[in-house]
Parts: structure tokens; C-alpha cells; sequence
């Protein structure tokens, strides 16, 4: 299920917005290892590229600070550095994402958890050398693992390891974390109209001109006769985490590149998540939550949060080459604005879709 995002349909008259005389602008780069796409209405060209090139600053100022790849990264020095006894000063964003991580490690009892480096590691070896980790390695790895030894002060603003050996993994929080600094970043600058895709977690401002919101649409996995859902959304955001495409075969089974930071295993099956929340940190977050959990723990838990909804469809581990995906909704899914989809290809190709992924 990949998100895609269609061009704007005027829907209601707004005359505040048309005296704007707003202009729409469209970037595309790549940022935090992934391709980005901004959309903005601005009143100049001049305006739009200078907004483009501080979005792509600051994403970068992020990347240096979360990757867990440069080994110069403040998360990477933090690893290296930190450990029992050994507190060590962060950035206030840094700080930001570890405090709100682990509030949703608590919120989730676990599913959610980014001390799970040291078994996110052992996976990514797993599947470069297609053999599947021994049951030892796994419980060595998950002597690091446990949100509960991720000492935060918060006089201090300083993070204590409290094991030897732990690595953090902020895979799953820091694109919708990235999200929301960058629409803060584009109000600073007089600029509220505005879509940012960093990766799919995509990040929503006010709606273009004329309109009652932007267009996006989820397109379904393993039911090719299910016409995509197509949502009206503003000043939110919306993630999807899956493994359609990021997944290996070991020993006949079918294992995701999204670990259960509980048990150390990969998950099997074939799930994606989608959570619209009012924040990119929550629905990034909620949507790795859920597909750990599973759909019904992972959907109650999105009922308890405000403003917040969620759409599972699942393959489970097993099932026949022409089984229909299993589908479930959040009480609040159906609430959503929803529009009918347009009845052809040639129709999308019209209004401008834009593969999100």
C-alpha cells in the first residue's frame, strides 16, 4: 500500500485565500536517506526556492543529528559515548524525539521502542547474507534492549545509557518529527499552505487555494479489484509503515524489515499501517506501533489518542496466493474526509498524481 498524492479539486469558494494571489511551487530531493517532495503556495518564485532551500537545511540539520549510519551523528556519538554512569548533554531536538519515544514505548507496553538498534542490526545482516540469526545471537542482542534503560533528565537534558551496548534506532519517529519542524519552519516564513512527503510520512498545512483540503490516496495491497481510498486532509499528518517491499524469505517464511523490539524476531505476515494523527511525530510513530502489536491491540490504542485514526490490511503468515487481505479501521477511520475515486488512470494522470513512496 503505497500513499499517493493527487492534485488539489476546488471544493468550496474561498475568497481570503484567492485574494492571496498564491502561486503553486513543487521540489523534489532527497534528504534523511529518503526522496522528499515539497509543495508550496507562495507569491513568488523567488519566495518558494528560498523557502526550498531552508526546508532542505534544516532536514539536514536533523539528519545529523538522528542517522544511525554517520557515525559522526550526535545519535551515533551519543551510542558511542553514553553508557552506565556516563550522562551525556543532547540537542533540544534529540531530546524532543527520546522523551516523546518513549512515551510511546509506554503507550505501546514495549512495540514501540528505539533502543532496538542492537537487533535492528542483527536483521539487517540477516538479510544481506540471507540466513536467519540463531536464537543466541538474538537473546545476546536483547540484553540492550529495554526503553526502561533510557535514562532521560530532564533538568539536565541529558541521556543516560543505562546498559552497555545499546544502540538507538530512530527509524520509526524521526521523518514525522522532521515533518513538524519543517511546517514550523515554513509558518516562521509567512508560508502555511503546504504539503511535505519526506519518505510517505507526510506532513499537511493548510489546504491549497479554493479548496477544502489536499487529496490523498492509499492505494491497497493484495486486492488488485479495491479501488484506493481517497482522503481530504489538512493541517495534519499521515504515515504508513509496511513491508511490501523491504522483506526477505529465509527457511520458506516471509520475515519484514520491522523487528518486535519484545522478542527480537522480525515480524512475518504482511501488514500495512496507516495512521493519521494531528502530528507527523504521532503518526509515525503509532503507524510502527501498530504493525508490532497488530490490528486490534494497535487500533485500540489509536482509539485512547485524540484526533488520531488507523487502517490495517494483512496478509497473515500463511495464507493461499489468492486470499483476500484481511481489513480493519479505527473507530475515527470512517469520520475521515472521504472522496470517490476518479474512474481512470487517464483521469489520475489529469489531476497530477505523485507517487509518494
Amino acid at each position: 500500500m503505497a500513499i499517493v498524492i493527487l492534485a488539489s479539486i476546488s471544493l468550496a469558494k474561498d475568497p481570503e485565500a484567492a485574494a492571496e494571489d498564491l502561486h503553486r511551487y513543487e521540489f523534489s530531493g532527497v534528504a534523511m536517506a529518503a526522496p522528499v517532495k515539497l509543495i508550496v503556495y507562495a507569491k513568488d518564485q523567488e519566495t518558494a526556492e528560498s523557502t526550498w532551500g531552508a526546508v532542505m537545511a534544516r532536514l539536514e540539520e536533523l539528519n545529523q543529528l538522528f542517522s544511525d549510519y554517520d557515525p559522526e551523528s550526535e545519535l551515533s556519538r551519543l551510542c558511542t559515548l553514553g553508557g552506565p554512569g556516563r550522562p551525556i548533554r543532547v540537542s533540544r531536538e534529540l531530546w524532543e524525539v527520546l522523551s516523546r519515544a518513549k512515551e510511546f514505548s509506554r503507550l505501546s507496553e514495549g512495540a514501540f521502542d528505539v533502543t532496538v538498534g542492537p537487533v535492528v542490526r542483527l536483521w539487517r545482516r540477516a538479510r544481506r547474507q540471507k540466513a536467519l540469526p540463531s536464537q543466541a545471537r538474538i537473546a545476546e542482542a536483547l540484553r540492550s534492549v529495554g526503553y526502561e534503560n533510557l535514562r532521560l533528565d530532564e533538568e539536565d537534558h541529558t541521556v543516560e545509557l543505562l546498559r552497555e551496548g545499546m544502540r538507538l534506532d530512530l527509524g520509526g519517529i524521526a521523518k514525522g518529527y522532521a515533518g513538524d519542524q519543517v511546517l514550523s519552519l515554513l509558518a516562521e516564513r509567512g508560508i502555511s499552505r503546504a504539503l511535505l512527503d519526506i519518505g510517505g510520512d507526510i506532513r499537511l498545512g493548510d489546504p491549497p487555494p479554493g479548496t477544502e483540503g489536499w487529496r490523498v490516496a492509499i492505494e491497497p495491497f493484495g486486492d488488485e479489484d479495491r479501488p484506493p481510498q481517497v482522503l481530504l486532509l489538512s493541517r495534519c499528518a499521515i504515515a504508513t509503515s509496511g513491508d511490501t517491499e523491504r522483506f526477505v524469505i529465509l527457511g520458506g517464511r516471509r520475515y519484514s524489515h520491522i523487528v518486535d523490539p519484545r522478542t527480537g524476531w522480525a515480524l512475518t505476515g504482511n501488514m500495512q499501517v496507516t495512521i493519521v494523527a494531528p502530528e507527523g511525530i504521532t503518526a509515525d510513530a503509532l503507524a510502527s506501533a501498530v504493525r508490532v502489536m497488530g490490528p486490534e491491540k494497535g487500533l485500540a490504542l489509536v482509539d485512547k489518542l485524540p484526533g488520531t485514526a488507523g487502517f490495517v490490511v494483512y496478509l497473515p503468515d500463511g495464507s493461499p496466493p489468492d486470499a483476500p487481505p484481511l481489513v480493519f479501521a479505527s473507530k475515527r477511520w470512517a469520520e475521515l474526509p472521504h472522496l470517490s475515486f476518479p474512474d481512470s488512470c487517464d483521469d489520475l494522470n489529469r489531476q497530477g498524481l505523485s507517487n509518494s513512496r
